[in-house]
């Protein structure tokens, strides 16, 4: 008993910390969360497939490389160069520290329109880059924590016996 609580619990935690990796770059949200499925496994009647397991593990490592490409792809869409890419990471880890919780979404979106200034952009040019770096960095995370929050539905009825 004290067994299963304690697999519990510990995927409780990885599930939880795997949802504000959603928001929080430096922690990788889905694999966490993918992470207390596996967890639960351990329990002494595993409840999932293996493959129900491998599913889940392609779609984390999709939405993973997704995350990475979405904002490249929505600065570069909307006229960014990499000076807009690099800022808009910039940003978004400066955003965490400076500004919290806020920062998380004014970062990447003032990092990109600074680092397109710092490449000869014009403020037009530079607004309109910083426009596609949110986009593409709301994108991301919306993508990230639906799918973390569905990995967290199976593990909540699963882990709880709900």
């Amino acid at each position: 008993m004290e067994y299963d609580l304690i697999w519990s619990l510990t995927g409780l935690v990885l599930l939880l910390l795997g949802i504000a990796g959603c928001f929080l770059p430096v922690i990788p949200g889905p694999p966490l969360c993918w992470a207390s499925l596996l967890i639960l496994q351990l329990h002494k009647e595993p409840p999932f497939t293996s493959d129900f397991l491998i599913v889940w593990a392609a779609v984390v490592i999709v939405v993973t490389l997704l995350d990475y490409y979405v904002p490249v792809w929505g600065t570069k869409k909307f006229g960014g160069t990499r000076y807009g890419n690099w800022g808009s990471a910039i940003g978004v880890i400066a955003g965490i520290f400076i500004f919290p919780p806020f920062g998380i979404i004014i970062g990447p979106f003032l990092g990109a329109f600074i680092g397109e200034k710092i490449g000869g952009k014009d403020n037009r040019q530079a607004l309109r880059s910083a426009w596609g770096s949110f986009a593409g960095f709301l994108a991301g995370t919306i993508m990230k924590l639906a799918v973390s929050l569905i990995m967290g539905y199976y593990f909540i009825i699963n882990a709880f016996n709900l």
